[in-house]
């Protein structure tokens, strides 16, 4: 699984490197694996600007300007709150792009509406949101947390090829 991790950014590294683009995250959920996996290659400080952890809403909203509407209304771990999360790491950083990872990582804190595994994943650029993906993984705490990981790079991955 890491050895997974660790090919996947590579390959981002290259097409951030290729492109002379830098990224930037707002992690909740991940807990900075997201940082951490993008930092596992050498020479990622030519790309990788910095992160947040903002585990909690308060840190959301004073770090990222996450709005106090947009928890209220959508929940933290909504559609709205990875686009403000990623667009707030962007400006935090000043990154080219910047993704975000907001979801419940179980094993407890789900619901009917919202079930443990369930994650949004943002990636936005100076230009506007990219894009906002939903999954619900089925997995125990460790392995939702991998396969959210995976799924940023993967997105990141993809805007850069496109």
């Amino acid at each position: 699984m890491a050895d997974d991790l660790l090919a996947l950014s590579q390959q981002v590294g290259a097409a951030l490197i290729e492109r002379g683009a830098t990224v930037s995250a707002a992690e909740s959920c991940t807990g900075g694996l997201l940082l951490s996996a993008l930092t596992d290659c050498a020479g990622s400080s030519a790309y990788v600007l910095g992160g947040a952890v903002t585990y909690s809403n308060e840190a959301k909203t004073r770090l990222l300007g996450l709005r106090e509407n947009t928890l209220i209304a959508y929940g933290a771990v909504s559609e709205e709150a990875a686009a403000e999360m990623a667009a707030g790491a962007l400006s935090l950083f000043d990154a080219d792009y910047a993704l975000s990872v907001t979801g419940i990582a179980g094993p407890g804190g789900g619901s009917a509406e919202k079930p443990v595994g369930l994650t949004y994943i943002g990636l936005a650029q100076p230009e506007g949101l990219l894009r906002v993906e939903r999954h619900v993984w089925g997995s125990d705490r460790i392995g939702n947390k991998v396969a959210s990981v995976d799924a940023a790079l993967r997105l990141l991955l993809t805007a850069l090829e496109g």
